[in-house]
């Protein structure tokens, strides 16, 4: 595996995100059960690949030096 990418596009750290949450929202009582948590994981990490996405078109849009 040579390839690297950024933290917020790693499917296991989205799940593990995922499943912290869900297991912090059990301890506080609210009903985390019927949630399908891999469903849950991919809207998530559409989410931030979506935003993610905004900010490099803002940044470039925005930015002040040319590309080379």
């Amino acid at each position: 595996m040579a390839e690297t990418k950024p933290w917020y596009l790693s499917r296991t750290i989205w799940a593990s995100i995922v499943t912290v949450v869900s297991g912090m929202g059990g301890l506080f009582g609210l009903p985390v059960e019927d949630i399908d948590r891999q469903a849950l994981t991919d809207t998530l990490l559409q989410a931030v690949i979506a935003v993610s996405g905004l900010f490099a078109i803002l940044g470039r849009v925005r930015a002040t030096s040319r590309i080379a």
